[in-house]
């Protein structure tokens, strides 16, 4: 028996690692390496611009098409997590917190969140970029075509699948069966959170930090997962297409280093 359990713990933490590189892992590493070159570059971090949603070719069709396409495979990892955790009997996704019930609640409490975590986070963005610890973040980036805004709201909806799905739904499962408690599973998974965000600067470390903390509170105490995705994808859906109306009235807050 205890062999047995010892076989099981190893393959779940496997599963953890492979779900983790191919999707948000991966992105972790890969913003650590970016903020160690934001950090020694010799550009001050405050004079410096990340961008969310850059344009992929000059030519507008193929600068579509690679949008589409990026957005697709960026789901997969939200896709194997589903199949991992599918049960026959439903509601089939119960434990990703996904149960049908509820959505009208869910969803009212998903605009709520949008109040609690997007308006701080505005503050908290400002803040770090009149400290110099904030790199200026280009939400938006993409050239003004009829495909824009379709393409701002898909992508919007990608990061709230992706990252809830894996970060809350997923990691609390699993970290369940290893025998995480409640806080060590928040905590983690927070860290996670923030360290996939570190290639727009330290302050944003700390920003989602706080964020993971409160949604991973939250959803330990609800075990629904409808209300943080309603609430990411209201948060960076305003952030994506309303990035341009903001820099253009406050540019000294929003625009963009010269």
């Amino acid at each position: 028996m205890t062999s047995s359990r010892a076989v099981l713990r190893s393959r779940i933490w496997w599963e953890i690692a492979i779900v983790l590189a191919l999707g948000l892992g991966q992105v972790a590493i890969y913003a650590i390496v970016k903020l160690a070159y934001l950090l020694t570059d010799a550009t001050p971090l405050a004079q410096q611009t990340a961008t969310l949603n850059p344009s992929r070719s000059d030519r507008e069709v193929f600068d579509l098409i690679y949008q589409l396409l990026d957005l697709g495979f960026a789901i997969v990892p939200t896709l194997l997590v589903c199949f991992l955790l599918w049960q026959r009997r439903r509601p089939h996704l119960e434990r990703l917190g996904l149960d049908g019930t509820r959505i009208g609640r869910d969803t009212g409490r998903g605009v709520l969140l949008v109040l609690v975590i997007g308006i701080p986070g505005i503050a908290l963005y400002v803040t770090g970029r009149a400290l110099g610890i904030f790199v200026a973040v280009n939400p938006g980036g993409l050239p003004d075509h009829w495909w824009t805004i379709p393409v701002l709201l898909l992508s919007a909806a990608r990061a709230a699948v992706q990252e809830e799905f894996i970060v809350l739904g997923y990691l609390f499962v699993r970290l369940r069966q290893l025998g995480w408690g409640t806080w060590p599973i928040i905590i983690a998974t927070s860290i996670l959170r923030a360290s996939y965000h570190l290639y727009q600067g330290p302050g944003a470390f700390v920003g989602n930090l706080a964020m993971g903390l409160v949604f991973g509170w939250l959803f330990a105490r609800s075990g629904r997962l409808l209300p943080f995705l309603v609430a990411h994808f209201l948060i960076d859906a305003t952030a994506f297409v309303g990035y341009s109306w903001a820099a253009h009235t406050w540019p000294a807050l929003f625009g963009l280093p010269g």
